[in-house]
């Protein structure tokens, strides 16, 4: 097939890039050459897909049988591509995010679970919101109509991941001592690689398929306890995890999801966090590896990387708990912590 993804140079849509080019597609990027490097392989077209002339540019004397869109965030932007797109692509494969879903994370979601009511026609530059995903999808099938896929992603993780949620917690027990396992470590989580995200994306448009398909993890396969023992023993930590349950977090005022990495109280607004419904993706074929392989590897690719200047953060929100903070937990928690290094 030839391929353009929209993006290409990091995270999700690197992975995409080399899966295809492993699988002997014909692979055009299209970026601004700013947060990554081109793979090998790609013809590389550079330029900011919210200026009508680069994409002009992007077009001109060009065809693909599908586009991947792993960078659209504003529906704007995603209509402008999509309309220039729909008669120089057959099919327009959109990463959407289960954000769009209006009622998640506090219930459990599935394909026909309600999105944002967000319209396609949004006015550009619009502050990030969940809804804005809902409104790009809108854009895409506009456009596209039944020939478009709809992936709409959970909790990515994995080598050249460019939030840092992941990292963060590898570098934290990389460093050893006392550690804060938050909540209850037996609470499921559900966590895609994005490696398998990517393959899963592309064996769709080989396989012909559309319609909308929920892509994460399976339910229940991975706990909190379960990914931190695994961080610990891919950077051979000696550390020592101290359980704080989450009255005792919220009462400290830590807020969840960032200041410690993927922790969510058990909550009603949080109930439905790690319940999504994944069986029609796996049906086509999803699936993911062991947990405990992508931490292995993310920590190897972090080695290759080398450390980092500055602090890893979601949107503008630094991801962490600061040591201070850290220390006062673990002092309050003094006398209830379970054996060293267990989690």
């Amino acid at each position: 097939m030839n391929i353009l993804i929209l993006g290409g140079s990091s995270f999700l849509g690197r992975a995409y890039v080399s899966d295809a080019l492993a699988r002997g597609h014909r692979v055009t990027t299209f970026n601004r050459g700013v947060t990554g490097s081109d793979l090998p392989g790609v013809e590389a077209v550079h330029g900011d897909r919210t200026r009508p002339e680069d994409l002009a540019r992007l077009v001109d004397g060009r065809s693909w049988d599908a586009v991947v869109d792993t960078s659209g965030q504003q529906p704007h932007a995603v209509a402008q591509a999509a309309r220039l797109l729909r008669d120089r692509a057959g099919h327009y494969s959109f990463v959407s995010s289960i954000h769009a879903f209006a009622d998640w994370p506090a219930r459990p979601v599935d394909e026909t679970s309600a999105t944002f009511d967000c319209p396609a026609d949004t006015p550009p530059d619009q502050p990030p919101a969940n809804a804005l995903k809902a409104g790009c999808e809108r854009a895409v099938t506009e456009y596209f109509g039944d020939r478009s896929t709809l992936l709409n992603c959970g909790l990515l993780i994995g080598p050249h991941e460019n939030v840092g949620r992941l990292l963060w917690w590898l570098e934290r027990i990389a460093r050893g001592g006392q550690v804060v396992l938050p909540g209850d470590p037996d609470r499921a989580m559900q966590l895609i690689d994005a490696r398998d995200f990517a393959a899963f994306g592309l064996g769709l448009l080989e396989q012909g398929r559309t319609g909308r398909y929920v892509t994460t993890g399976p339910a229940g396969g991975t706990t909190m306890g379960a990914m931190l023992r695994a961080c610990a023993g891919a950077t051979g930590s000696d550390a020592a995890f101290v359980p704080v349950a989450d009255e005792a977090l919220l009462a400290a005022g830590v807020v969840p999801w960032t200041e410690l990495p993927l922790w969510t109280p058990d909550e009603p607004d949080w109930a439905g966090i790690w319940q999504a419904d994944t069986a029609r993706a796996r049906e086509a074929g999803l699936r993911n590896r062991p947990v405990e392989e992508t931490v292995r590897d993310t920590w190897a690719w972090i080695g290759r990387r080398g450390p980092r200047d500055t602090p890893y953060t979601q949107g503008g929100t630094p991801l962490g708990i600061a040591a201070e903070q850290e220390r006062k937990l673990l002092a309050s928690a003094a006398g209830t912590a379970g054996p060293a290094g267990s989690a």
